[in-house]
């Protein structure tokens, strides 16, 4: 953009069929130090301004052709002239013709005869007004890249915040949940083992004991009355007969808190510093019986079917506790998802069969992992998904969700193993969770 002084050379279009008065303005102009250009009618003028990018133009009104306010109209839609000042130079004196000089552009208007003086003066004016509204231009600009620039940097300062705040509170609270499940199951397994130990003594001390309680009835087959009495009162018969039952129900009992133990331990794992190969599949098990309790019906809802779809995968190198943390956010906003589905359902025996698919492929000429979460829930708008992911947005209830849970998969997912996790969801119909874990 050209900005000049008045001290400067400026360039003047003048327009006039009028020979006489290019000649004196010609002069006059030239002898300012301006540089003077000369045009007889609006066809030449439109091409010269295009050419020249003149300063300013003074324009008749009054010429062959098109007149000037037919030319400072062409003038005006050109991207390239439409911001050059046009004074209007004309004999018309009616109020009309002033007013519609100035609705088609021009930015003053001198009636002729015109006085020499006046024409320069209001040229310096116009100069000066234009170089003041050129150099408003640029601060604007100026200040806008400004702002930009500035708003570029906090926009980055903030993502580095809230990226850093993100690992903070993903490192404390792996942190925080890998100890205390660490504990619950170190907790568990230490009267666990003492339970187990001791049910095979009580197991053989029982046997022993049913065996003596034979010898007697085989060798004293008709004992007193009052052990006969006793007999019937404890119901002895059924007592052996249910004894070896009590045992069994113990023996599933305890071997579930065990597993569930060792699904607390799997959960845990502290790899956090380092890569481990991993199991995949004992992942998802393992979250699957931690949530359990969860699974199982309630007075709104059914069970829900946890459907697993197993490929053959190798052992996944990876951080196992971040991705068993990213298997627990997928089941248990997959669980919230039919239950707020089942809150609003106004029929509640409507015998319908909830489900989470559970989908795991290799694919193993591009090395790629592929796991999907899909259940029957709520679903979500689109609106929703375009912010799902987002930190601290959630559509729960205060105090039942951080909005953290998501925002953490998706960077543990694309950050820590260079993955993807998209989301594909249907109001009403249900949500798809789409991991995707290149090995290399």
């Amino acid at each position: 953009m050209k900005i000049f002084n008045t001290f400067e050379k400026a360039t003047i279009l003048i327009v006039d069929d009028n020979p006489t008065n290019l000649k004196v303005l010609s002069d006059a102009i030239s002898s300012l130090g301006w540089e003077a250009l000369i045009a007889i009618d609006g066809e030449n003028a439109i091409e010269e301004a295009e050419y020249a990018q003149p300063d300013i133009i003074l324009l008749d009104v009054m010429m062959p052709g098109i007149d000037g306010f037919q030319t400072c109209a062409e003038l005006k839609k050109k991207s390239s002239t439409k911001d050059i000042p046009v004074i209007f130079l004309t004999a018309l004196t009616d109020q009309f013709d002033k007013v519609l000089g100035l609705v088609t552009g021009g930015v003053d208007y001198i009636t002729k005869p015109f006085n020499l003086d006046e024409v320069l003066a209001r040229i310096q004016v116009h100069l000066k007004l234009s170089l003041l509204t050129k150099e408003l231009e640029i601060k604007n600009q100026e200040l806008d890249r400004l702002v930009e620039e500035r708003t570029q940097k906090l926009s980055l300062t903030l993502d580095k915040l809230q990226q850093s705040q993100l690992q903070l509170v993903q490192s404390e609270k792996l942190s925080t949940l890998g100890e205390l499940v660490a504990g619950v199951a170190h907790e568990i397994n230490n009267p666990l083992n003492f339970v187990m130990g001791n049910l095979g003594f009580l197991r053989n001390y029982i046997n022993a004991l049913t065996q003596h309680l034979e010898l007697y009835h085989q060798y004293y087959p008709n004992p007193v009355i009052n052990i006969t009495k006793n007999a019937k009162l404890i119901e002895l018969d059924e007592i052996l007969i249910d004894i070896p039952k009590v045992i069994s129900s113990i023996d599933t009992g305890l071997e579930r808190i065990h597993n569930i133990s060792d699904s607390l331990r799997n959960f845990s794992r502290s790899d956090v510093s380092k890569k481990a190969f991993f199991d995949i599949h004992e992942g998802i098990n393992s979250t699957l019986i931690i949530l359990s309790y969860r699974l199982k019906g309630n007075k709104l809802r059914p069970d829900i079917e946890v459907i697993k779809d197993y490929g053959n995968l190798p052992l996944i190198e990876c951080y196992p506790e971040q991705i068993n943390q990213v298997f627990m956010n997928m089941i248990a906003n997959a669980i919230d998802a039919i239950d707020e589905l089942c809150q609003k359902v106004a029929d509640v025996q409507n015998n319908k069969n909830y489900q989470i698919l559970i989908k795991t492929v290799w694919k193993q000429e591009e090395e790629l992992l592929i796991v999907t979460f899909k259940d029957n829930g709520l679903g979500m708008s689109v609106e929703t998904q375009k912010q799902i992911f987002e930190q601290f947005f959630t559509t729960k209830p205060r105090g039942k969700g951080t909005g953290l849970g998501l925002s953490i998969s998706r960077q543990i997912i694309e950050e820590k193993h260079n993955g993807r996790l998209r989301c594909f969801s249907v109001l009403g119909e249900g949500t798809e969770f789409l991991m995707e874990i290149p090995v290399r």
